[in-house]
């Protein structure tokens, strides 16, 4: 499921239906704009007031927000807002302070004239590609560095746009007809439709927004543009978005289960979650078409009208009614479900288990695809802890893979929590913010749960709070770190308001930068791995050092001997009495011993012919961007590929290390070292 959804939400045909809470309805004024701008000045790590270069960029992302695949603006039409003087800037800087937002509001009628002109293209594009045999039909075009600089060369952008969308429905539903190719591009232009509306402030059914909610629009815009300038991982939400947000943060929600997308034929299921309601009944299967919610048919109704009936928070239970296609005899049959809504809790999302067994006992892997928390007690923590005891279970625990491939972040806290597994007391993360203030986040639980051989598994897409287990555990030497050479690189710290719901505004900003014991920063250049096992992210560039307005590295003074100068007087005394005596010591053992593990790993993996033949297919690839469906799937990330074999091979070797040599506990280092 993980996987679909990735493809889905990337390509933006991807919505959920599973009856989360309602959002929030607030609407943002003009106002509420210089309130945000001033607050985030406050509390950003580098940004505290506007000076041109960040006016340059607030501009572009302006005009990128609305055309990120520039599609729809010639160069001609916003050269002037892209080469901004000094003078020029200062202008604007003086208009902005003042709450006069008039350039922004000359870009959108600029847009506005781009869509139209867009909207009288697509019928005659539309048209001659109906006509055409859909296997003569080619994808065309790609990313573009530059917007385009003529008519028709623009005409040409948007016929690929146009291109990229069929074949994506050819591989997923019979286009045989012309009536069928026809229903595609019915459904391009209406998904297309509903962001030009929103720029042409028209509702779903084409009349004029009401004022209120034309304002909403234009300052959610403008507070977007302005987030997102101040750096890559510095954002503005609607409320819609930061409760899609929430849920993917707790992993748990309210509802029935079903994941919707909007297909040619209608609106139809996607995925039935694990364990809910809507599986658990057994009658609804993938494609079935939802057609009727609690008596009401659905066909007038737009997607996110759809998605609104299924979400209303006063709805216990659901009667939905579906269709189902007999896709041999072209037969449909209707059939109603009754559905009680309840909580679910993501089980697929949160963590997978398995475990080898060997002579000395058993190696258990854990796969953790997030850092989560709830207040219903559900966190990464808890669940890790109760794969390690369950794993005792089947014998005696000897050896650990912790899987982080595919782990991009979560809850700080949690990865403190998650490291402190693996260590007894000590700092796991040191954070220092914008105004030059030091934090140090430790584990004060003075015995770790795990301390015997133990593997990081890494790749570029381990991120942020991954990055912060990995490095503290690699810079403790209590693990070992394998995978990909590097992970991605995030090393800032965002506060965030997401998570409360009754939050005025929804956001997250970068106010500080962390460190990890050794005063290391995984900024731009992320954990580098003590074993390199390249996966199959490895030939991408992926990572921070390819985002925008990405923050420059530094580093901080170590903290394995804990300063403890971020305490009171009468908190330091309490940690130097029952904190100080138990610290992590860092661990010599496995730093001494890399070079034996490296050659044994390097024998096996060039014995692998498996192994070899897809690093050979991995020869000479670099890609800028990694391509959704491009991704050769022979490595697939799971409890049993390729890397994660490898890696308890590495465990073995470490197990017969342990085992041959004098315990690794008594080669510790002297603490600090």
């Amino acid at each position: 499921m993980k996987r679909i959804v990735q493809i889905l939400s990337m390509l933006g045909l991807f919505f959920l239906g599973i009856g989360v809470a309602e959002a929030a309805t607030t609407q943002l004024k003009i106002n509420d704009i210089t309130n945000v701008v001033d607050r985030f000045f406050h509390f950003h790590i580098e940004s505290h007031d506007w000076h041109p270069a960040l006016v340059r960029r607030f501009m572009k992302v302006y005009v990128e927000q609305f055309d990120p695949d520039k599609s729809y603006l010639l160069e001609s039409e916003i050269l002037s807002y892209l080469n901004l003087s000094d003078k020029e800037c200062e202008e604007i800087t003086h208009r902005l302070r003042a709450g006069d937002y008039s350039d922004l509001q000359q870009m959108t009628q600029l847009f506005q004239r781009a869509i139209l002109r867009f909207q009288s293209n697509r019928a005659a594009l539309g048209s001659a590609l109906v006509d055409r045999d859909a296997g003569a039909v080619q994808v065309i075009g790609g990313v573009h560095s530059r917007f385009a600089r003529t008519q028709e060369e623009l005409l040409e952008r948007q016929r690929a746009h146009m291109v990229r969308f069929f074949l994506f429905h050819l591989t997923r539903t019979r286009l045989d007809s012309r009536e069928r190719k026809t229903k595609v591009f019915a459904l391009f232009d209406k998904k297309v439709r509903r962001m030009e509306n929103n720029y042409l402030y028209l509702d779903g059914n084409g009349k004029a927004m009401e004022r209120a909610r034309v304002e909403h629009l234009f300052s959610l815009r403008i507070l977007k543009a302005f987030a997102k300038s101040l750096d890559t991982h510095t954002s503005f939400f609607s409320p819609e978005e930061a409760q899609e947000m929430r849920l993917n943060l707790e992993k748990q929600f309210e509802g029935v289960g079903i994941i919707l997308s909007e297909g040619i034929d209608g609106i139809m299921i996607a995925e039935l979650i694990e364990g809910s309601p809507a599986q658990q009944n057994g009658s609804i299967a993938i494609n079935d078409l939802l057609v009727e919610i609690d008596g009401k048919e659905i066909e007038p109704l737009s997607f996110a009208e759809v998605l609104d009936l299924l979400k209303k928070k006063d709805r216990g239970h659901l009667s939905l009614g579906f269709k189902r296609v007999n896709t041999e005899t072209g037969e449909a049959r209707f059939f109603r479900v009754d559905l009680l809504k309840r909580p679910i809790v993501m089980q697929g999302e949160r963590i997978e288990t398995s475990y080898v067994k060997v002579k000395e006992g058993i190696i258990g892997k854990i796969s953790l695809h997030s850092f989560y928390e709830s207040s219903d007690g559900i966190s990464s923590e808890k669940d890790i802890k109760e794969a390690i005891l369950a794993f005792r279970d089947h014998g005696e625990l000897v050896g650990l893979v912790l899987d982080l491939r595919e782990n991009s972040g979560g809850f700080l806290s949690q990865a403190v929590k998650v490291a402190g597994l693996f260590l007894s007391n000590g700092v796991v993360v040191i954070s220092k913010y914008g105004h030059g203030e030091i934090h140090y986040l430790r584990n004060i639980v003075a015995r770790n749960f795990y301390s015997g051989p133990l593997v990081v598994l890494t790749s570029k897409m381990s991120a942020s709070a991954a990055e912060i287990v990995a490095q503290a555990l690699q810079d403790y030497g209590v693990a070992l770190v394998v995978g990909d050479l590097n992970t991605f690189g995030k090393g800032s710290i965002q506060y965030q308001t997401i998570t409360d719901e009754k939050a005025e505004y929804f956001f997250k900003i970068t106010v500080g930068r962390y460190y990890t014991p050794s005063g290391r920063s995984t900024q731009i250049e992320g954990v580098i791995a003590d074993i390199v096992l390249p996966g199959k992210y490895a030939p991408y560039k992926i990572g921070e050092r390819y985002l925008e307005f990405a923050l420059t590295p530094d580093q901080a003074s170590p903290a394995f001997v804990d300063p403890l100068s971020d305490l009171d007087q009468r908190a330091r005394q309490i940690f130097e009495k029952r904190y100080m005596p138990y610290l992590q010591r860092v661990v010599s053992y496995w730093k001494k011993m890399l070079p034996v593990l490296r050659q044994n790993s390097a024998e096996r993996i060039a014995t692998n012919r498996e192994y070899q033949s897809y690093l050979r297919k991995q020869q000479g690839r670099s890609y800028h961007e990694m391509p959704v469906n491009s991704i050769d799937d022979q490595l697939q990330v799971g409890l049993d590929d390729l890397q994660m074999q490898e890696a308890v091979e590495i465990v073995k070797d470490m197990i017969e290390m342990e085992a041959r040599q004098t315990p690794h506990a008594a080669a510790l280092l002297p603490t600090g070292s």
